[in-house]
């Protein structure tokens, strides 16, 4: 199994000028989850004052040239609202400096902003989802193109440069928790990442187990399969430090989230329960945190699983200190339990 991190690069709420800063740390925090270890770094894409990240491939080209084995993802991209022909050539780009390590990871994003901003209806929010991504995932298999759409001009005999170091570079689909969202992916043989932020985590195994059925009516190879888990946590030792540096902040981004979406409050007390036996939350020393990604593995069988830490405004040290420690702790007792790099 394959164990990352991913970011939005948050920023103080109301403080969009710290951006600069969030980037640099961004970087530093690519560069030391490589050296330590880890599998995948993902970073999302937002047009929000309170984050950071508006273009995942910039971020993720300056972390390409200061890694070497990492992969480097977005978290998501959202297609819906970009161009597929932008987007492959900037993930291609990526993967040149990489020397084949981009993803590209797709959804229609959490937010609306993005519509807006370029000229797109949501009324036609997920046909222009399902257009897009055909003609992103036949941008990779040849050279030129011949592609016909209704929502995007057509193309006709087109070369898309550069292409990606990669034979077949990955394309990822995020899903939001709809049964529609997990057949298309499934039918069309592409991974899927399934983000968990609220509840107990084993109300969302049916959509894997969706997946799984709806992969084999397709006739696709089961072998092919890749899962992912995409859930917050964070590590400190001793647990009760790695709740309090995360409660702060975890709590302010989803009361002010949760504002926007008439979403009741929460305080620490829904936070504590969060992080329990049932809870979608996974914090605590590196002990617990593997435990938990073991247990949950046992009952999802999911080939990969992404831990936003940097949430809010947990500070840049402590993040440091928690990537170290999902390398140097965690990642070695989940890959001895489940498989995984040695």
């Amino acid at each position: 199994m394959e164990i990352g991190l991913y970011t939005f690069a948050d920023v103080a709420a109301g403080h969009p000028e710290q951006a600069g800063q969030r980037l640099r740390d961004l970087i530093e925090e690519m560069e030391l989850a490589d050296q330590v270890g880890l599998d995948v770094f993902a970073v999302g894409e937002h047009h929000r004052p309170d984050y950071a990240v508006s273009s995942p491939a910039v971020a993720l080209a300056a972390g390409a040239a200061r890694t070497k084995n990492i992969k480097l993802s977005s978290a998501v991209t959202v297609l819906s609202s970009d161009d597929p022909v932008r987007v492959f050539q900037q993930f291609a780009t990526v993967d040149g400096i990489s020397n084949g390590r981009a993803e590209i990871m797709v959804g229609r994003g959490s937010f609306i902003e993005s519509y807006p901003l370029f000229g797109y209806d949501l009324e036609s929010y997920d046909a222009l989802f399902a257009e897009k991504l055909d003609l992103l995932m036949k941008l990779r298999e040849s050279e030129r193109i011949t592609w016909h759409g209704s929502l995007r001009p057509s193309l006709h005999n087109f070369g898309i440069y550069p292409r990606p170091e990669q034979k077949r570079m990955p394309i990822w689909i995020a899903v939001g928790g709809t049964p529609q969202s997990v057949v298309r992916a499934a039918s069309l043989d592409v991974p899927m990442a399934l983000a968990i932020i609220g509840g107990d985590p084993r109300r969302f195994e049916p959509f894997y187990a969706l997946y799984r059925e709806a992969h084999k009516k397709a006739g696709h190879d089961a072998k092919s399969i890749q899962l992912s888990l995409n859930m917050h946590g964070f590590v400190s030792d001793p647990t009760e430090r790695a709740k309090d540096i995360y409660a702060a902040a975890h709590l302010e981004v989803m009361n002010r989230i949760g504002r926007e979406r008439g979403w009741p409050p929460q305080g620490r007390e829904h936070f504590e329960a969060s992080c329990g036996p049932t809870g979608n939350l996974i914090v605590g020393d590196p002990e617990r945190v593997a435990a938990r990604i073991i247990e949950l593995h046992s009952i999802f069988k999911n080939t990969r699983i992404l831990l936003q830490m940097a949430i809010g405004t947990v500070p840049h040290a402590e993040q440091l200190n928690a990537i170290e420690l999902m390398g140097a702790k965690v990642a070695p007792l989940v890959r001895k339990a489940v498989g995984g790099k040695k």
